[in-house]
């Protein structure tokens, strides 16, 4: 096989993998860290000493991928029957 023909198909291959191990990633592990506290749950103030909980994750420290709300996404839409 010539080299040409192997990277034609080695790129389309490669992002196939990459996409279904993310998924299967999202399915075992739906929820990340928070980006906004980075899973500390609390944010400390800009003045003194003192900390609020972090409202973008409502003090979780965990945010929900987007790859597990696609899949949330498509499960209701195959439940629901089509729209």
């Amino acid at each position: 096989m010539d080299p040409a023909a192997l990277t034609s198909i080695a790129g389309p291959l490669a992002l196939i993998v990459i996409t279904i191990r993310y998924l299967v990633a999202c399915y075992v592990r739906p929820f990340g860290r928070c980006r906004r506290c980075k899973g500390k749950r609390r944010i400390p103030h800009r003045i003194g000493r003192g900390s609020r909980y972090c409202r973008r994750c409502d003090g979780t420290g965990l945010r929900l991928r987007w790859g597990r709300r696609l899949l949330n996404y498509a499960r209701r839409l195959h439940r629901d029957g089509t729209r």
